[in-house]
């Protein structure tokens, strides 16, 4: 019987609330509802007065997570969409980002933002966040792309003192799929080689890691080795395994989600440069969505975010140099 993604973030919230008292979920409709992805299906019945609804309010919902952060709790919170936690920005980088520095108290908060687009979700609910705040010191901005992450560095990130962004991605609840929940358990901080190679390495996080190895399949009929890096954490970044990567490989492409303007891409070329330039035999790449909201339309959202086909694209190009 396989294990969904889903399935995967549920079980550890599950586990959570069974083995650590401290714990408890607060989002919009995910006690009566089960949550938007019903990724707390049941877990309100199961545990009674530890699960509870909220105003549509993203910026009390935060606030009362830092309150009871300080007040001895570990709140998991659940965004409906990434995107909304735009309102509570305020209390997520003014308040829970900077009050270990400004006081010495923790706040031991994670918050999950079902993230990146689907056919038909349009530019309201399909952002990817992860590197706006990745800006900020003082959160941990976590990206699990597989089953056994998505149980595991839950529960790690709600073992932390410090405030999580735990980047959920919307297309792999239910389309990805393993044998089991216990796979491979790799601390937050460091990435993982999903696919070795040898000619080029693609740095990627989140779904893109999926779509890296699609087209890292295809281009090995043409005799390319790709190597593909999952980051699994932008914040903190794992950039040992990057370097080792590149230096292996001599071409770097860095691939994501999200608006190519700065972020993710960006910071991954900047540090390469800054550290392994003597290490690259091509110009770093990056591949990004392209630089406009996020359309409706299923085949203008195909085109819009990378795909194995504009990722084999920009390698063979990168292959070419």
């Amino acid at each position: 019987m396989s294990v969904t993604y889903i399935d995967a973030i549920r079980e550890a919230q599950e586990k959570l609330l069974r083995e650590d008292e401290r714990v408890f979920l607060y989002g919009q409709d995910i006690a009566s509802f089960g949550g938007a992805f019903k990724a707390t299906k049941g877990l309100a019945e199961a545990f009674p007065n530890r699960v509870f609804d909220c105003p549509i309010s993203e910026d009390a919902m935060i606030g009362l997570a830092v309150g009871s952060a300080i007040e001895g709790m570990r709140p998991i919170v659940e965004m409906q969409f990434a995107d909304f936690s735009s309102i509570a920005f305020n209390q997520i980088v003014n308040q829970a980002a900077t009050h270990f520095y400004r006081t010495g108290m923790p706040i031991p908060i994670t918050v999950r933002l079902p993230s990146g687009g689907t056919p038909g979700s349009g530019p309201f609910h399909s952002q990817s966040m992860e590197g706006i705040y990745a800006q900020y010191p003082g959160l941990v901005v976590v990206t699990p792309a597989t089953v056994s992450d998505a149980y595991h560095m839950l529960i790690d990130s709600v073992k932390l003192d410090d405030p999580v962004l735990y980047c959920e991605h919307k297309f792999l609840y239910r389309w990805l799929k393993a044998k089991s929940i216990k796979g491979e358990h790799l601390p937050i901080g460091q990435a993982r080689i999903a696919r070795p190679g040898k000619h080029a390495t693609v740095v990627t996080y989140s779904a893109m890691v999926h779509e890296a190895v699609r087209a890292a399949d295809r281009l090995q009929a043409d005799g390319w080795e790709i190597e593909v890096v999952d980051l699994r954490s932008v914040k903190p970044l794992d950039l040992d395994t990057v370097l080792a990567s590149v230096a292996r490989t001599g071409r770097l492409l860095a691939l994501g989600e999200a608006f190519p303007w700065g972020g993710v891409t960006a910071e991954i070329v900047a540090k390469v440069t800054e550290e392994g330039f003597h290490l690259l035999d091509a110009p770093p790449q990056r591949l990004n969505a392209r630089d406009t909201p996020v359309p409706y339309h299923p085949k203008l959202w195909a085109a819009h975010r990378p795909t194995p086909e504009s990722i084999c694209d920009a390698l063979r190009k990168l292959l070419s140099f």
